[in-house]
């Protein structure tokens, strides 16, 4: 996290908002913005010291005293081309999740295999900064760009002209419909058909779906699969039981009192199943607040691990994605060209308790 904070500091010098002799954030500013500890902020900003970016002035702030990263940038880039076999490009949205930080780490791994360098920049959930991350790695020369695309709901015109234009890229998590390229997804539909049949077994017949709104393939793929169990098990879905949040609401501040206001309006819910980490951290927040309020039990299970107790979930195998990821992009590079969709086996883990 403290890497990311960095890169997130001389992405905002690089691009001028943030000029020489100009105040830095804070540590506490950062711990807010990032949701991370004191530790973690101040590793970020004595990292940006060391290596003559900013200068720390005790009492008064950390300024900038390096501008000039572009330069610095470009003579990195050509040091990497001449020590490897080429960069490749890695662009997230964020690096908020365990996931994301997994992906990161197997990928760079997998990429050291085969002597390339990695360099990586995040989004944000911006489609403008997606754009310009493509650009960025055209003009330092990539060979090839590996895209978690931003969640919206139409992709990106910078990833649509790769794709026709057949430069090496691979997509990890989602892919573009009716169009030919190269992408790795977990099971989706497999894995919540099999987690949503283990509730029905279980006896939950009123299960409800907290997601973000279903705009994408993961998502799509995801809530099929809630789906299908219910078909297969002879029940009627009801999608009144769907919560259903737009990207925006999606925090802290917000996610917990929705999901608090939507259990308390569907008393008959038993069960939920959540559609990502993020979400399921808020649903917990909002269950065990009505688990104290009304002694009512309800069942979580989400699609990868929230890090809270008593929540079953569906576990990626994230270094299998990350090592077909760059096998796919190696594919390309050595001038061989077979667009196609890579699955990879999911996990159901089951909690102890709930």
């Amino acid at each position: 996290m403290y890497q990311q904070i960095k890169q997130y500091i001389k992405e905002q010098i690089l691009s001028g908002e943030l000029r020489l002799g100009d105040l830095v954030y804070s540590e506490k500013e950062l711990m807010e913005k990032f949701h991370v500890s004191q530790i973690t902020t101040k590793n970020a900003l004595n990292g940006l010291a060391e290596e003559g970016i900013v200068k720390r002035i005790r009492g008064k702030g950390t300024f900038v005293i390096e501008s000039d990263l572009v330069h610095k940038t470009n003579r990195l880039s050509n040091n990497m081309k001449n020590h490897s076999n080429g960069i490749v490009g890695l662009i997230l949205p964020s690096m908020k999740t365990k996931i994301e930080q997994e992906f990161v780490n197997y990928i760079e791994i997998y990429a050291s295999k085969y002597k390339y360098n990695l360099i990586i920049k995040i989004t944000r959930e911006s489609q403008f900064e997606e754009s310009n991350a493509i650009e960025m790695f055209h003009e330092l020369g990539t060979k090839g760009i590996i895209i978690f695309p931003t969640e919206k709901e139409t992709y990106n015109e910078s990833i649509l002209r790769l794709s026709l234009d057949k430069f090496p890229l691979v997509l990890i998590d989602r892919y573009l419909e009716n169009i030919r390229t190269y992408s790795v997804s977990s099971e989706n539909e497999k894995g919540t058909f099999e987690a949503i049949s283990y509730l029905i077994r279980d006896g939950h017949e009123h299960i409800g779906l907290i997601s973000p709104l279903i705009t994408n393939t993961v998502t799509v793929e995801r809530s099929n699969g809630f789906e299908q169990a219910f078909l297969k098990s002879g029940l009627v879905v009801n999608k009144n039981l769907w919560l259903l949040m737009n990207f925006h609401k999606i925090s802290i501040e917000q996610a917990p009192l929705l999901i608090e206001k939507f259990l308390l309006s569907n008393p008959d819910v038993t069960a939920l199943f959540i559609m990502n980490a993020e979400l399921a951290v808020y649903t917990k927040i909002a269950v065990d607040k009505i688990k104290k309020k009304y002694s009512r039990e309800i069942e979580i299970i989400s699609f990868d691990d929230s890090g809270k107790e008593g929540i079953s979930y569906i576990q990626q195998n994230i270094e299998e994605c990350s090592k077909q990821t760059i096998e796919l992009l190696q594919e390309q590079l050595e001038g061989q060209y077979n667009p196609r969709r890579v699955f990879v086996p999911v996990e159901f883990l089951k909690s102890n308790k709930y």
